[in-house]
């Protein structure tokens, strides 16, 4: 019997069929597997078919099974199974053998198929699950790089605290660094007048005009205080929370020593929550895209996958919007198309001793950076006030010649260009044959139009383009809220059943997918990203359990 149940346990078509019929007609059960209580206590008595299971949940079940918390299994639908192989392997006629073949097509099935099977099964739901969660933090990601900067202002980094205070950085314009401390202000012992006293001294001596609030630990309280001092204030100073995820990773690094060595780890989180604010892709590109943290269950899925597509998203969004030459760190080299942290390192060691790019083509001095090198990551490369007005734009130096003889054929002058006088070179394109231009030039057409977008565009950040974050200046508490006050907010997070937005009472709120719009969608990250800025009205407030339900339907 053990042989024939063997030879039926080996017959791909019958396992074929009988995992479709499982996937189709089983389902995944979850049960306590003890009785302490637990974040996955919804899965305490779980039952959902697997064709219908959501991928958040599947991660979930299998997190709380991992960390002992659920006990899991496939409930298939073993009678319609075992009469499927009775049919299979017996004939219509009865013989002596049939009892034991039933018998064996039975123990094969409960035995060897049943176990091998829904392995099988939960490997596959598992990979699909976390391919979802991939793509979704992919997303996340790329919102979280591309929300726009806040340029030109001088900013105080306020990484909260309790016991050890908090940390404080004011940079300049440019992130450099203009002063440092501690103050002490989120504990009822802290004296928080001298915590007034030295920041209304920093902000007037540094001209202060936003304070960047790490969204951590002990911010809830920081915030408040902050709220308070600036009302106190005879100018208008403004706050905003920015998500600190990696802070603490960034500020522990060999990067971070070396780029601040004479300040502690504390001082060093400031000095990165400030500059996030002015240029969150800058700063974020110094930190393992995997410890950004935007996303769900990061932790339960193939870190070698993960890694390597959040990799990929980091380099196509320094490569969209360009790095300037003359002040971008190692870091954000080292994710230009074809640039090795190596050659990023050579090309910072080039300029501190040469001064600053002149021209693209002086990259060609910088050592190991070869022609091929050079092909590749020439055209995401800036230069402001350089020798070739060219080098402040997208257009590759290969193409210098044809886009300085389409500007003059077009109409227009260097001045022109550099001034922003070319809003109409579309209208102007459309005078000429195309085919024939692209015949002129010795250039493609999709090349011409790539070229005119990069002149109208000359200079300016992609990023730009995007609502600006929202400055704040009052503080909201979640006991203010009240159902169907309209809100302006800003989306936190996108996971699979719906959004987190960051409303400014600390405590983010849900957008459940079934209330973001009114047509169906499949996933929330179809219509919002990371950094988002949306309107919402309050649905529901729980304070004691902190939930704000939030809608976007009818705002």
């Amino acid at each position: 019997m053990d042989i024939i149940a063997e030879e039926i346990s080996d017959n791909a078509e019958y396992r074929k069929t009988i995992k479709s019929l499982t996937l189709h007609r089983g389902l995944i059960v979850s049960k306590a597997a003890s009785e302490n209580d637990s974040v996955y206590r919804l899965y305490y008595d779980f039952s959902e078919p697997l064709d219908k299971l959501a991928n958040h949940r599947l991660l979930a079940i299998n997190r709380g099974e991992k960390e002992g918390f659920l006990s899991v299994k496939i409930d298939a639908p073993t009678e319609d199974i075992i009469n499927y192989l009775y049919k299979c392997t017996t004939p219509k006629r009865g013989s002596l053998t049939t009892t034991y073949v039933r018998l064996a097509a039975e123990d094969a099935y409960k035995r060897l198929i049943a176990p091998s099977i829904a392995n099988e099964i939960r490997a596959a739901l598992t990979e699909r699950a976390e391919e979802a969660s991939i793509k979704v933090f992919k997303q996340n990601l790329s919102g979280l790089l591309m929300q726009p900067p806040i340029k030109g202002r001088v900013v105080l980094g306020f990484d909260p605290g309790y016991r050890t205070g908090c940390k404080i950085a004011a940079v300049d314009e440019t992130g450099k660094v203009l002063d440092t401390g501690i103050v002490y202000c989120t504990l009822p012992n802290h004296d928080k007048d001298k915590a007034k006293k030295i920041l209304k001294k920093l902000i007037e001596k540094h001209n202060i005009e936003v304070i960047s609030i790490g969204n951590g630990t002990a911010s809830k309280e920081s915030e408040i205080f902050i709220a308070e001092l600036l009302s106190e204030l005879d100018r208008k100073v403004y706050y905003v929370m920015t998500n600190e995820a990696g802070a603490s990773v960034y500020s522990a690094s060999k990067l971070a020593a070396a780029e601040f060595p004479q300040y502690d780890v504390a001082l060093r989180s400031a000095v990165s929550i400030a500059r996030r604010l002015q240029d969150p892709l800058a700063e974020l590109v110094k930190i393992d895209p995997q410890s950004i943290g935007v996303g769900q269950y990061q932790h339960d899925m193939n870190q070698k996958r993960l890694g390597e597509a959040l990799g990929r998203v980091v380099e196509g969004c320094v490569n969209n919007v360009g790095v300037d030459l003359n002040t971008s760190s190692p870091s954000l080299l080292s994710y230009v198309a074809g640039i090795s942290k190596t050659i990023a390192g050579n090309i910072i060691t080039y300029r501190e001793e040469n001064g600053k790019f002149k021209s693209r083509s002086e990259l060609l001095k910088v050592p190991k950076l070869g022609k091929k090198t050079f092909e590749q990551c020439a055209g995401f490369l800036r230069i402001n006030d350089g020798n070739n007005y060219l080098d402040n734009t997208s257009v590759h130096p290969e193409s210098y010649k044809a886009a300085e003889t389409l500007i003059e054929k077009l109409g227009y002058s260097e001045k022109d260009v550099t001034d922003g006088n070319i809003s109409d070179i579309k209208s102007r394109l459309k005078r000429y044959d195309l085919s024939e231009l692209s015949s002129e030039l010795d250039i493609g057409e999709i090349t011409i139009s790539d070229i005119a977008d990069s002149l109208l565009k000359r200079g300016r950040d992609p990023r730009e383009e995007l609502p600006q974050p929202i400055l704040r200046s009052d503080i909201l508490s979640m006991e203010d809220l009240k159902p169907d006050m309209i809100l302006t907010g800003t989306v936190r997070n996108v996971i699979d059943f719906g959004a987190f937005v960051d409303i400014g009472v600390h405590q983010d709120g849900l957008v459940h997918i079934s209330n973001i719009c009114d047509r169906y969608i499949s996933h929330p990250g179809d219509v919002l990203s990371v950094g988002d800025i949306v309107k919402v009205r309050v649905l529901d407030i729980d304070v004691p359990k902190k939930r704000i339900a939030l809608t976007m339907k009818e705002v």
